[in-house]
């Protein structure tokens, strides 16, 4: 075995840490309705992500996969901000970064400095993966709350403004976009 033992207990510590994902809950619900939880969301963010390999062209897809699975992983320390109480500078990014940093104490110096290299090209959304992952986190979320059993007071006109930034742009991801706002347009005539 050429991996040490150190190292090997380095990653487990992350790993029984970064477990708290799986409590972690959203404001979305499931097709049962109970409530998604974050680790949910990344895991079929990054199922979309792989799906679309052969269509993302020039787009290195194992990065924009890491990319898709640490995005929200400081949100295992503070919690989900539900979109509809997020505000420009209101310090969840800044947050969410350090509740990252101290998740990642406890792997080798290589794999924190990598992870946050993954958090860092996120966050400023300056490369193609990054875009792409942004886009598709928005529209794995609008996905979601349309085929989700939701509390009967959920907005679903917001869903369809919902991250236009990220969406607009790329033919991929405006195909996906429409395809998303359809399905919420159905779920609001169902509703």
């Amino acid at each position: 075995m050429s991996i040490s033992d150190d190292r090997l207990d380095r990653i487990v510590t992350f790993l029984q840490s970064a477990e708290a994902l799986k409590d972690t809950l959203r404001s979305g619900h499931t097709g049962q309705g109970r409530p998604e939880s974050v680790a949910e969301h990344s895991w079929r963010l990054t199922l979309l992500a792989f799906l679309l390999e052969d269509d993302l062209g020039g787009i290195d897809v194992k990065r924009l996969m890491a990319l898709c699975l640490i995005h929200d992983l400081g949100e295992a320390i503070s919690g989900d901000v539900p979109a509809t109480h997020q505000a420009p500078d209101d310090g969840r990014e800044a947050r969410e970064r350090a509740d990252f940093a101290t998740l990642c104490a406890a792997l080798p110096e290589d794999l924190r400095a990598r992870m946050a290299e993954f958090w860092d090209e996120y966050a400023g959304a300056a490369t193609p993966e990054a875009r792409m992952a942004k886009g598709l986190d928005k529209i794995e979320t609008i996905l979601q709350h349309a085929a989700g059993r939701n509390p009967e007071d959920f907005d679903y006109a917001f869903n369809l403004d919902y991250g236009r930034a990220r969406t607009s742009g790329d033919p991929l991801l405006e195909a996906l976009r429409a395809r998303a706002d359809a399905a919420t347009r159905a779920r609001m005539q169902r509703d």
